[in-house]
């Protein structure tokens, strides 16, 4: 079988080997023939830290092969999306049934490749306060991985959404995923407060975020592309009772299947239209992660199999 594993003697330390071994589902596991993929930059990390010959690969997309033995899950022939733990950026793969959801005739593979780590991010850390109906909501990063599907979802459930992105060019694409307000900064008197805030970035700017929360209000932490954050007493002064969670997109983890089902009936319907920022073959996995680390990439980048 082929697939990719880390070898620091390949160019960028990633290489497509082609005697792997068959995966050996267990009862309740179907044996997934992956037709699509999406690579995240949590991954680059990763690729980094883990030690040689491991396998990456958590958003997949594909056919089932063989059904899990104990009856559970999608049955043979299904499409399918699915998160596993590793070992995803091969031509076949092991999924728990529970990790999984068949696909509508609607979504294709290479939208529901897109869908599961950032997907479940969005869709769970929205969840954190209870109904976003009428609420204050912003979500940095809006035109990211995860923050164009945080954008979508908060619109669809009746949140007044404001964007933060980059810059000024990012601010249509912004508009058009279904932000009310868009900024390039949080310096603005005006700006907020907001109930819920999806951050991203992190670093120094997570002081700016909490200024701008309602008494008793939250920040989704989810991400650290700003670096190291510091905060302070006097910074909660403005809102009081006021939060700042770790968020992780994997619990509840026996719930990811049916979240997953959620997201590609939205997809489905047109509330979420996934920004495929790239797509490739995917023998070209290496040249994607430089694109990604080169920050070349708006929205999600996805590796296809034919």
């Amino acid at each position: 079988m082929r697939g990719f594993l880390t070898d620091p003697a390949a160019p960028d330390g990633l290489r497509l080997a082609g005697d792997l071994p068959e995966p050996a589902p267990g009862p309740g596991e179907l044996l997934l023939d992956v037709r699509a993929f999406a690579v995240n930059r949590g991954e680059l990390r990763l690729l980094e830290q883990r030690p040689d010959g491991w396998r990456p690969g958590q958003d997949v997309a594909g056919v089932v092969l063989r059904a899990a033995a104990d009856g559970s899950g999608p049955q043979e022939g299904a499409r399918v999306v699915a998160i596993v733990d590793g070992a995803g950026w091969a031509e076949r793969v092991a999924v728990p049934t529970q990790w999984a959801a068949q696909l509508p005739e609607a979504v294709s593979v290479e939208q529901a490749a897109s869908l599961p780590i950032a997907g479940l991010t969005a869709l769970r850390a929205l969840r954190v306060d209870g109904p976003i109906l009428g609420r204050r909501v912003l979500v940095t990063g809006a035109t990211g991985g995860v923050g164009q599907f945080a954008v979508q979802l908060a619109a669809a459930g009746g949140a007044h959404v404001t964007a933060q992105v980059s810059g000024p060019e990012r601010a249509e694409e912004a508009r058009s995923l279904g932000a009310d307000e868009v900024v390039t900064s949080l310096d603005g008197e005006a700006l907020g407060p907001f109930e819920l805030v999806l951050d991203g970035i992190g670093g120094p700017q997570l002081r700016d975020v909490l200024h701008r929360l309602v008494p008793g209000g939250t920040v989704a932490l989810y991400g650290g592309l700003g670096g190291p954050s510091e905060l302070a007493l006097p910074d909660f002064r403005g809102a009081p009772g006021a939060r700042v969670m770790g968020f992780f997109h994997a619990y509840p983890q026996d719930e990811k299947g049916a979240d997953l089902a959620t997201l590609a009936q939205f997809v489905a319907g047109g509330q979420l239209v996934p920004l495929l920022g790239l797509v490739e073959d995917w023998e070209r996995t290496p040249e994607v992660l430089d694109a990604l680390r080169g920050r070349r990439v708006r929205g999600k980048a996805v590796l296809v199999r034919s």
